[in-house]
């Protein structure tokens, strides 16, 4: 696959740039979307000129907003978030799951999941609570509040927060200090990071069973009839 058409792929001086090209729906993305970011991600691994992929989204309002994602980004590059805008639902499950997030100061954080009728089992719940800890992971899925950078920042979801304008220079920065190290070590400190939490894949295939039967149910339509609709879910009916 190489004539994409959700994303666009591109290798720069210091990384390779993986970038959603769908801001008309906020870089949201679809089946096809997400086949076409396996292989570049792939095809990313194989490049053996950079250290690093720079992972983000078009336009300046959204990195990426809905959709489920399952699977690690990248087995041997370095995947750097980069953050402009919103990234909800299965934009913050991308955000926890790549090695490092810089975001904008713009940039805001979050789950939709309960509020639409959806759930993440896996990487976006389990993994996500590694990553900012049980009861902050817990408030994130049960309360779907949204978050600022710096709080984002604050709970270990982000590693920096930096000028709107800035955005761009600070993920080369740090691209290119990466490029500098071994890919070989970076490769084998990778494997291992994702080694640790490889359980969490099996939670997501054993998740995503239960996930599927629950998306026909009448209560996860409620869910997105209210959200087209543009009115508060009645989920109690269904208790």
């Amino acid at each position: 696959m190489s004539n994409y058409k959700d994303i666009t792929y591109e290798v720069g001086a210091n990384a390779v740039r993986i970038t959603i090209n769908r801001p008309e729906v906020f870089n949201a993305f679809r089946n096809q979307t997400v086949e076409e970011l396996i292989d570049a991600f792939r095809k990313a691994d194989e490049e053996k000129s950079v250290n690093t992929v720079i992972f983000g989204g078009a336009g300046d309002k959204a990195f990426c907003t809905g959709g489920d994602q399952k699977v690690h980004l990248s087995e041997d590059k370095v995947v750097i978030a980069r953050v402009q805008g919103f990234a909800i639902g299965g934009g913050n499950v991308f955000c926890t799951i790549c090695d490092l997030t810089i975001a904008s100061e713009k940039a805001q954080f979050g789950q939709v999941g309960p509020k639409v009728g959806s759930v993440d089992p896996g990487f976006g719940t389990a993994y996500l609570a590694r990553v900012v800890g049980e009861k902050k992971a817990r408030e994130i899925w049960f309360l779907c509040r949204r978050y600022k950078a710096q709080e984002a920042m604050d709970m270990g979801l982000v590693n920096k927060v930096v000028p709107h304008d800035q955005l761009d220079a600070e993920c080369e920065a740090w691209a290119a200090e990466i490029n500098f190290m071994s890919p070989t070590a970076i490769a084998i400190a990778k494997r291992s990071f994702n080694a640790d939490s490889e359980n969490i894949r099996g939670i997501s295939f054993m998740g995503v069973a239960a996930v599927k039967g629950y998306y026909m149910s009448d209560e996860s339509k409620e869910g997105v009839a209210a959200f087209n609709e543009k009115r508060k879910p009645d989920f109690k009916k269904f208790a």
